[in-house]
């Protein structure tokens, strides 16, 4: 069970990693813009101090952690306190659901995007981006989480594994980016973006309801 006791004592601490690790950050953050639609209505669940949310002009987000909503209240995002597997939204709602490393902190990943596919409109489309568990960035995570604040309860999922679940919940036509393909010590600048999986360490996958 995830502990978002941590999230809300070190909320400032979880912002502040985004301007230490800024590479990262922004190799990320182009990944999905590849992968956002032009346009539509968006939530981000999971919308945590809402730096993917703010730079990808999307104005509503779900958070459990209570701090750390108040650093994405200050991006200018409306902030709804709830979690993955029940979303307080009508059916068929958005055009589109973001999610951002969120699964790995997910009690149920089948009954979190059976909810997505709920609150989606017909072809609307869901976009994951996760940390693959295969990747050596994912390695390393899943090593070393136990001495992090954030990750100790995570559970962190390869591109099948992620592939599997979005199939299970009826979401279509699939497509991938990936990005992060240098240890992180290494990584000078902006990392590019290539389609598929496999070899980047962050994966973007997109899939149609």
């Amino acid at each position: 069970m995830v502990d978002k006791t941590s999230f809300d004592n070190y909320a400032q601490e979880y912002d502040d990693w985004y301007e230490k690790n800024r590479f990262i950050y922004e190799s990320e953050l182009q990944a999905i813009k590849e992968l956002m639609p032009s346009s539509g209505n968006g939530v981000e669940v999971g919308v945590g101090s809402g730096r993917f949310a703010g730079p990808l002009n999307i104005k509503l987000g779900v958070e459990p952690s209570r701090e750390i909503a108040k650093i994405a209240k200050k991006r200018g995002i409306e902030i709804i306190e709830g979690v993955a597997e029940s979303l307080p939204f009508h059916d068929s709602e958005f055009d589109f659901v973001l999610m951002v490393t969120t699964i790995c902190f997910l009690e149920d990943i089948d009954k979190a995007l059976q909810e997505v596919y709920r609150v989606l409109k017909s072809g609307g489309s869901l976009i994951i981006g996760f940390i693959d568990v295969a990747s050596s960035l994912g390695k390393f995570y899943s090593a070393h989480k136990k001495g992090s604040r954030f990750y100790k309860y995570a559970k962190f999922y390869s591109a099948h594994e992620v592939i599997s679940y979005m199939e299970n919940a009826n979401l279509k036509d699939l497509q991938f980016r990936q990005t992060i393909f240098h240890p992180l010590k290494k990584l000078k600048c902006t990392d590019p973006v290539k389609e598929g999986h496999g070899e980047g360490s962050f994966v973007v996958v997109k899939g149609f309801k």
